[in-house]
């Protein structure tokens, strides 16, 4: 695993980032998270597994309005959550793992969403990404979300040489600054859905385009 390279400034990265993505969409976990409520978030965050946000935001105003708490999702039918969060991709998988969860919660931890990485790792269908969205913008507290925007923009950017988002999750928490912890996340996703793209990305319009080296980029635009 690579650390980071003592000449590239991940400040100003950030810095022109959060600039460029104001007028992109808002990640729709994030949209959601304005709620201030770990449930929320935590539910939100498994229907955007493999879905687009423009079905994920929907899909959990649906069900929300249906359950607001572990309690009231865990006494709903399997086809009631699943004709909710339709069309959201593996509808009928998630609606029976978010039931299980909810009913863990409810036995487990008096029906509250935990603020420990490890412990949510232990609730079915919570991996890393999802945890440390939960912690961050359900809890407020400290986490690096890692998905697959993330992990290809560290790596063309040279900041880290990792193969999988959970090894650059591990390397993230050594050498990015604390204090960018929680806003990189969705900083990454927005650039990385609308400009920095898996493939032909807009290089010539990139506003890092002169910190970047454009690692394993076949072709641009």
């Amino acid at each position: 695993m690579a650390g980071k390279k003592s000449d590239f400034n991940i400040a100003e990265v950030v810095k022109k980032l959060k600039k460029a993505v104001k007028g992109y969409r808002t990640p729709s976990v994030t949209v959601i998270a304005k709620k201030n409520d770990p449930f929320a978030v935590l539910i939100s965050c498994i229907i955007s597994l493999r879905t687009r946000d423009e079905i994920t935001e929907p899909a959990s105003a649906r069900l929300f309005a249906l359950a607001k708490s572990p309690a009231e999702l865990s006494k709903l039918s399997d086809s009631k959550i699943e004709k909710a969060i339709y069309p959201a991709a593996f509808f009928r998988n998630k609606a029976k793992s978010m039931k299980e969860m909810c009913n863990v919660l409810v036995d487990e931890y008096s029906g509250e969403v935990p603020d420990k990485l490890e412990e949510l790792l232990k609730l079915k269908g919570v991996g890393r990404k999802t945890a440390n969205l939960t912690l961050t913008l359900g809890h407020n507290k400290p986490g690096i979300c890692v998905d697959i925007h993330v992990h290809r923009i560290c790596n063309r950017l040279s900041y880290v040489k990792t193969k999988t988002p959970d090894e650059t999750e591990m390397v993230l928490r050594e050498i990015l600054p604390k204090r960018f912890w929680k806003v990189f996340n969705d900083l990454l996703v927005s650039f990385g859905q609308n400009l920095c793209k898996p493939v032909s990305p807009f290089c010539t319009t990139c506003p890092i385009g002169n910190l970047c080296p454009k690692i394993d980029v076949a072709r641009n635009r």
